[in-house]
C-alpha cells in the first residue's frame, strides 16, 4: 500500500512541476536536414556533425514543485566545438509547435556566426544575436516572437532576492534589446538558463567512438546497434585502467557506499553480462560518464580477430605497396608518404557464372543498356580500310568514261568502332560493417556482391570502359586495395569470379583509396570519367582516421581528383550519410540507398542517369 500511494503521489506531483509541451514537442531527428542545410547557408562550418547535445545541471533556482519532484534541474542548450554543432535531443518549451521549430532554426542560425570566446558570457551572446539580425533580417520577426513567449516563462524577479533579481532583469533587457547590456551583475545562485543564447562554458564532449591506440579494437564501423536515442553524446572524464588486481571489500558502513553514479577504479566483469541493456538505460541518466580503456575489451565483446591472415592465407599481393599523401585538417597541411596501400587481387577465386537469383534482372538490364550502345557502321571513301568501296569505285570509273576529271578520293572503306567515350572506376567498400546484417537471409556484403554483378552485366552491355575496385584498411600501413577488373580485361568468367570472392575486410580509410583509384582513372583516355564510390557509412580506422580527420581527409582527397578532371559520386545505405556526405559530394554528389535490398539494381539505373 505505501508502494501504491507514494508511487501515485510521485505522479502527480511530478505531473503538476512538469512545464513541458509533449504534444507541441519538436525532435532533432525532424529538423535535422533542414538544420544542416541553414547552418551550412548561414556560414557554419561544412565539416561539423549534427548531434545532441547532452543535459547538464544549471543550478538555478527551481520553484517548489520542481524540488519536490526532483526535476528541473538539467536542460539541454545549443552549442558547437571542432567537432559537431550541438543542439538539444527535443525543444518542448512552448506550447505551439512552430514557435519551438523556431527556436530550432533560431540556435542554428545563432551558433553559425563565430564571436570572440574570450568575451564575456552576456556580452558573446548579444553580439551574435546582433550579428545574426543584422546579417539575415527576415529573422527578427522569428526572433522578437520567440522572446516575446519566453519572458513569461522565465521567473519573475519581484520575488527573487536582490542580487538574483538584478541579473534576471539584465538577461531580460539583453534579451529584447540585444547589446544595451555591458555586463552581468554577480550573484550567489546561477542565473536561469537562456535556451534562446548558446551555452555559457561549453563542457568538454568526447564522441563515443574515441581516437584509439595501435593497441585497440574498436567496433566495426557503420555499426547499426546505436538507436536513435543514442545520439545524445554524453560528458566523460577518462582516468586510468584499472591495475587488474581483484577488489576486496573492508568493514564499513552501510551509508559510506557510493552510488552506481561514482567512478570506482575497480575490475569488473566484462563477458557474458546480462545487464546489458540495463547498462544503456544507466548510460543514458547520467550526466558525466567516466571512460578507460582496458586493451581487450572491444574484442571480448565483440568476439572476432583482426589480426591480418598469414600470407597464404590472405590474397595475392601486386606489388610491395604504393605510399600516399594525407590530409591533416588540424595543421593544414597534406603529409607526404603518410599512407602505404597494397594492391592485391583474390587468391582463391574461379571462373563462375551469374548467380541463378540474378540472371532475370540481368536480362533486363542487358536490354536497356543495350540501347546505349552506339550502332556499328562503315565509313566510305577512305584512303585505306578493310574493304573496296565499290560505290567509289563506281563512280570513278563512270566518272572517266564520261570525261568528267575525277577529283582524287578513296576506294576503301573502313568499319567504323563508335565509343561514348566513357571511363567509369567503382571503388567498393569492403570494411568490416559490411559483415552486419540487412535482413534475415542478406548482409551488406551480399548487397554489393549483387551490386557489382549486376553493374558489371549493364556497363558490358552498353559498351562502357569499367574497372572494379575494392578497399578497406588497417591503420595508415596498410590500406588494402583489392582489384576485381582493370580497365584493360574483358568482363568474364573469371571477373565474376573475383566479385563472388570478395568478403568483409577491416577499416574504411576512404581518403587514400580515392587517390589511387582518382589516379588509375585519370589515365584513361576518355573524355568523360566518373568514380562511383559505393559505401556503407563514414571514414574510419583504428588511429586517428575518425571523426573530422577522416572527413577532411576524404574531402581534401575529392577535391584532388576533381582537379584531374574527373566527376566523383557516392551511392550508400547509410540513413545518416546526409549529415556529412554533403560537405564531401556536394549536394548534388551523393544518393542514399533507403532499402539495401535494392542497391543492386538501383546502382546500374543510377549510373544510366549519371552518364546520360
Amino acid at each position: 500500500m505505501e508502494e501504491l500511494i507514494g508511487g501515485v503521489w510521485h505522479r502527480l506531483v511530478t505531473k503538476a512541476a512538469d512545464r513541458r509541451h509533449a504534444k507541441a514537442a519538436v525532435t532533432l531527428d525532424e529538423i535535422r536536414k533542414t538544420a544542416g542545410i541553414l547552418f551550412r547557408a548561414f556560414g557554419g562550418d561544412p565539416g561539423l556533425e549534427l548531434s545532441a547535445s547532452p543535459e547538464v545541471r544549471h543550478g538555478a533556482r527551481r520553484r517548489v514543485l520542481e524540488r519536490l519532484a526532483g526535476s528541473g534541474d538539467r536542460i539541454e542548450l545549443a552549442w558547437r566545438d571542432g567537432a559537431a554543432l550541438r543542439l538539444p535531443l527535443r525543444i518542448d518549451l512552448f506550447p505551439d509547435r512552430v514557435l519551438n521549430r523556431d527556436l530550432y532554426l533560431w540556435l542554428v542560425a545563432i551558433t553559425a556566426h563565430a564571436c570572440d570566446d574570450r568575451m564575456p558570457w552576456i556580452l558573446r551572446s548579444q553580439q551574435a544575436t546582433l550579428d545574426c539580425l543584422w546579417n539575415f533580417p527576415g529573422l527578427s520577426g522569428r526572433y522578437n516572437r520567440l522572446v516575446q513567449n519566453l519572458l513569461p516563462l522565465r521567473p519573475d524577479p519581484a520575488g527573487m532576492p536582490p542580487d538574483e533579481a538584478a541579473q534576471e532583469h539584465a538577461i531580460r533587457r539583453a534579451l529584447q534589446f540585444p547589446g544595451t547590456v555591458t555586463a552581468l551583475p554577480p550573484s550567489r545562485r546561477p542565473f536561469q538558463p537562456v535556451p534562446l543564447w548558446p551555452h555559457p562554458e561549453p563542457p568538454g564532449v568526447r564522441t563515443a567512438s574515441m581516437s584509439c591506440g595501435d593497441g585497440d579494437q574498436e567496433r566495426p564501423s557503420g555499426s547499426r546497434s546505436f538507436s536513435v536515442n543514442n545520439r545524445r553524446k554524453h560528458l566523460t572524464d577518462r582516468t586510468e585502467t584499472p591495475d587488474g588486481k581483484n577488489g576486496f571489500l573492508l568493514p564499513f558502513r552501510a551509508e559510506s557506499l557510493l552510488s552506481w553514479a561514482e567512478y570506482i577504479k575497480v575490475n569488473r566483469s566484462l563477458d557474458d553480462e546480462q545487464d546489458a541493456g540495463n547498462a544503456a538505460r544507466a548510460a543514458a541518466d547520467l550526466e558525466r560518464l567516466t571512460v578507460t580503456r582496458d586493451g581487450a575489451a572491444s574484442a571480448t565483446k565483440l568476439r572476432f580477430d583482426l589480426d591480418l591472415p598469414p600470407a597464404g592465407a590472405d590474397d595475392v599481393l601486386l606489388d610491395e605497396g604504393i605510399p600516399l599523401p594525407e590530409w591533416d585538417w588540424k595543421k593544414r597541411v597534406l603529409q607526404p608518404d603518410y599512407c602505404r596501400l597494397q594492391v592485391m587481387v583474390a587468391r582463391d577465386s574461379s571462373p563462375r557464372e551469374l548467380p541463378e537469383e540474378l540472371r532475370r534482372p540481368a536480362r533486363i538490364l542487358r536490354r536497356r543498356f543495350q540501347a546505349f550502345a552506339p550502332a556499328r557502321g562503315w565509313r566510305k571513301a577512305q584512303p585505306d580500310g578493310e574493304d573496296l568501296d565499290l560505290d567509289a569505285w563506281v563512280s570513278h570509273e563512270s566518272d572517266r568514261k564520261a570525261g568528267i576529271a575525277a577529283a582524287a578520293r578513296g576506294w576503301y572503306r573502313a568499319r567504323n568502332e563508335p565509343t561514348r567515350n566513357l571511363a567509369c572506376l567503382l571503388l567498393a567498400d569492403l570494411s568490416l560493417s559490411t559483415d552486419a546484417y540487412v535482413s534475415d537471409t542478406a548482409r551488406v556484403i551480399d548487397v554489393i556482391r549483387d551490386s557489382l554483378f549486376l553493374f558489371s552485366e549493364s556497363l558490358a552491355a552498353a559498351g562502357d570502359d569499367f574497372a572494379l575496385h575494392g578497399f578497406s584498411s588497417l591503420r595508415r600501413n596498410h590500406v588494402r586495395f583489392h582489384q576485381i577488373k582493370n580497365f584493360t580485361e574483358p568482363y568474364s568468367a573469371g571477373i565474376r569470379g573475383r566479385i563472388a570472392a570478395i568478403k568483409p575486410g577491416y577499416y574504411t580509410r576512404m581518403g587514400a583509396a580515392i587517390r589511387h583509384a582518382g589516379a588509375l582513372l585519370a589515365r584513361q583516355g576518355s573524355a568523360r570519367k566518373l568514380l562511383l564510390l559505393l559505401t556503407d557509412g563514414k571514414p574510419n580506422d583504428l588511429d586517428r582516421y575518425e571523426g573530422r580527420y577522416g572527413i577532411e581527409d576524404t574531402r581534401a582527397a575529392l577535391r584532388e581528383v576533381r582537379r584531374l578532371g574527373l566527376r566523383p559520386f557516392c551511392v550508400t545505405i547509410d540513413q545518416d550519410a546526409n549529415a556529412y556526405l554533403p560537405h564531401l559530394f556536394g549536394v548534388n554528389g551523393y544518393a542514399v540507398i533507403h532499402r539495401s535490398a535494392q542497391l543492386p539494381q538501383a546502382l546500374p539505373l543510377l549510373y544510366a542517369r549519371l552518364t546520360q
